[in-house]
């Protein structure tokens, strides 16, 4: 199975500061597009809704 991973919908608007999501078998993966072949994190689905939640609230979704 490949990972299919995808940028974050701002991307084009972050000055190169952007990452890839990918829904992974009961888990989120989350990794820096400049380096596809780095690290990864690897969160699940209640971490990951936690992260974006406390993202937008905090204003740094923009």
């Amino acid at each position: 199975m490949t990972t299919q991973w995808r940028k974050a919908s701002r991307s084009n608007t972050s000055g190169g500061q952007c990452v890839e999501v990918a829904e992974l078998p009961e888990a989120i993966g989350v990794r820096d597009s400049k380096d596809p072949q780095g690290p990864k994190l690897i969160l699940t689905p209640g971490a990951w809704r936690t992260l974006v939640d406390h993202v937008k609230s905090d204003g740094l979704a923009n």
